[in-house]
């Protein structure tokens, strides 16, 4: 499983300055555009969105702590 980050906008110090904040250690894009949000239909922040092996899209809105977020990955259709 690989995790990317992508921020919807804002300006370069505010992207980095969350990623240094929250110590992200995954790879994470700019999508000023909103180019990626609007391929997966994401309509706000956060959101997480599962793109599984044979396509399929999973979307979750709002924060998930570590708890939430290890019982949503390993949920069916998750």
């Amino acid at each position: 499983m690989q995790f990317i980050g992508v921020a919807w906008y804002g300006d370069d110090a505010s992207f980095n300055g969350f990623i240094s904040k929250h110590g992200l250690t995954f790879p994470q894009v700019s999508d000023d555009p909103g180019d990626v949000f609007t391929r997966f239909g994401v309509p706000s922040q956060p959101a997480l969105v599962v793109i599984h092996p044979d396509g399929s899209v999973d979307q979750h809105l709002g924060a998930l702590d570590e708890s939430q977020l290890t019982a949503w990955l390993g949920s069916p259709g998750a």
